[in-house]
């Protein structure tokens, strides 16, 4: 067995490197597809943190790594974290998975340009492995040159994250000037999941997963427009949005995505997937956040790609401040995000504790047990299907 140190965080055309692209002076970014480019704007602000540093040596518990130490970044999911239409906003932009500045692992440029988690976590740690560097297109092959180690594949669900897990792995080991034995990783993950953790857990050293919680979706059904892109939302998530208010398929619907956020948070409850040198934590902001809207109360469209349900890179950004917050605040503490209507802003690591938390609180059965619900048995059964 492989000796495990692992954290983890549970988405074509350029001949970039996989550490990430680097913009020439001068040059532009026009990766629209028919539509105004979300990233023809001013830079943002700098992030500077006052401890920006790697620890003196590198360390050997999952407890004490910083944002300095990691060394990889990847991402597994599906067309959220691929970044389907995230930089277009016409409906011909929808094939296209603008990886590059995919919310959890996308490289364009730097913070200033786009915030992604990679790229904030390249302020701390420069030479960052895995960054996606490309926009790659739905079903057309691609190279870990032009995807980075976002290994998420669109319209993949729990049943192929296993897949994605597995390209992972062989990445990493053969992947030139990463050590596999010894670089720390993040892995981030939002999808559908139940088995990631326990495949992972024995298979990569000095990982950590983060694995978001999912959102709630029925608010997603107000994010309408009368275009033809806003249709497509009608085929592949007709359970969303064709039941109608009130009806029993809508409630159904309900439903099973808060028993789906009760089992996730459930199954990581505990120390089960925390290990000296491997830990996946539960990053719940998300849980509960409303679409942003305007001060006239209606949907504020512009962080929702031409066919309204995924995101923007406006929308990616807040996803990407949300998570990195998250991973800064204990267990218990982690800030869930309301609505997308009040920006995220960046928190630093803080003086007295300035390693991503990774250590679960255990609390006592009875707590456990009034917090959830759901029959036990019912439960248990999330775990008989791994």
């Amino acid at each position: 067995m492989l000796p495990t140190r692992v954290l983890m965080v549970v988405c074509l055309l350029a001949p970039c490197h996989a550490d990430g692209f680097t913009l020439k002076e001068g040059e532009d970014f026009n990766q629209d597809v028919l539509g105004t480019d979300v990233l023809r704007r001013r830079l943002h602000p700098s992030f500077l943190c006052p401890d920006m540093s790697p620890s003196p040596t590198v360390p050997t518990s999952v407890e004490f790594v910083k944002a300095a130490d990691v060394k990889v970044i990847a991402a597994l999911g599906d067309s959220l974290t691929t970044a389907v239409g995230a930089n277009g906003s016409s409906i011909l932009s929808i094939p296209f998975e603008f990886r590059q500045v995919s919310w959890s692992i996308g490289g364009y440029g730097t913070y200033q340009h786009v915030i992604t988690l990679a790229n904030i976590f390249r302020l701390f740690s420069p030479r960052l492995l895995g960054p996606s560097p490309a926009r790659t297109f739905h079903g057309q092959p691609t190279t870990v040159n032009e995807t980075g180690f976002n290994f998420a594949v669109t319209g993949h669900n729990t049943l192929n994250v296993s897949d994605q897990i597995r390209h992972m792995i062989d990445t990493f080991k053969s992947y030139p000037g990463l050590s596999f034995e010894e670089d720390w990783k993040v892995v981030t993950m939002l999808i559908g999941m139940n088995d990631i953790c326990d495949y992972c857990k024995d298979k990569i050293p000095r990982t950590i997963v983060n694995v978001v919680q999912i959102l709630s979706m029925k608010p997603l059904r107000d994010v309408q427009r009368p275009t033809l892109g806003c249709q497509l939302q009608k085929s592949f998530c007709s359970c969303l949005v064709q039941p109608e208010e009130n009806s029993s398929e809508l409630k159904e619907l309900v439903e099973i995505n808060t028993e789906f956020q009760r089992r996730l948070e459930k199954l990581l409850h505990g120390e089960r997937f925390f290990k000296k040198d491997f830990a996946v934590v539960l990053q719940p902001y998300l849980e509960n956040a409303e679409p942003p809207q305007l001060p006239d109360g209606t949907i504020d469209l512009s962080f929702f790609a031409a066919d309204c349900f995924h995101f923007t890179v406006k929308g990616h950004e807040e996803l990407a401040k949300g998570l990195w917050n998250n991973m800064f605040q204990p267990v218990g503490e982690k800030e869930v995000i309301k609505t997308f209507s009040e920006r995220v802003k960046l928190i630093c690591p803080s003086k007295e504790h300035p390693y991503i938390y990774t250590r679960p609180r255990v609390e006592s059965s009875a707590a456990t047990l009034k917090r959830f619900s759901v029959p036990l048995m019912s439960l248990l059964s999330v775990f008989n299907s791994l």
